[in-house]
């Protein structure tokens, strides 16, 4: 296993679009592994396959206390969402130091694929919903402060570059 180095917010390449898994193979296991490996060194208890800059549809999440529950989803749908929403407060390993409220939906029913590649489909509500969607975001080229207003994204994009120049 590796530690990956996590891309920052305003990088560009967190802005692609991931594209579908076609195969479930060892190269995608060792990179479930990896991924495993770099969000709990960060700490962190999701990260997606486009914040290690590669662009397919893989993200594993791990909300237990323990951190010994990984959960892999590999090319992701959501396939159901609660018209009820939330407002929950985010963070990101890619935004690291930011946090704000996000209103997601309370509830959702995800499809995808496990390291095995065997389907399954999975309820999730509370921080586990609010990190599929957030963790889905990314696959789609998106960060969480895109749905913070204007002035707040410019002033986060300027903390971000200050901290990126004094590394």
């Amino acid at each position: 296993m590796a530690l990956l180095n996590i891309l920052h917010y305003p990088d560009k390449r967190l802005h692609k679009v991931a594209k579908p898994v076609a195969e479930v193979d060892n190269r995608i296991r060792k990179l479930v592994a990896d991924m495993a490996e770099t969000m709990y060194k960060a700490p962190g208890v999701g990260l997606a396959a486009t914040q290690v800059d590669v662009h397919e549809r893989v993200i594993v999440i791990d909300v237990s206390e323990t951190h010994d529950q990984l959960l892999t989803f590999i090319n992701p749908e959501i396939v159901w969402s609660s018209n009820e929403k939330k407002l929950s407060e985010e963070g990101c390993l890619s935004v690291p130091g930011i946090y704000d409220n996000v209103e997601r939906a309370d509830k959702v029913r995800v499809r995808a694929l496990n390291e095995k590649g065997e389907p399954f489909e999975l309820d999730c509500e509370g921080l586990l919903a609010v990190c599929i969607q957030h963790e889905m975001d990314h696959l789609m080229g998106r960060v969480f402060v895109e749905y913070l207003s204007s002035l707040k994204q410019t002033r986060i994009k300027s903390k971000m570059k200050k901290l990126e120049r004094a590394m």
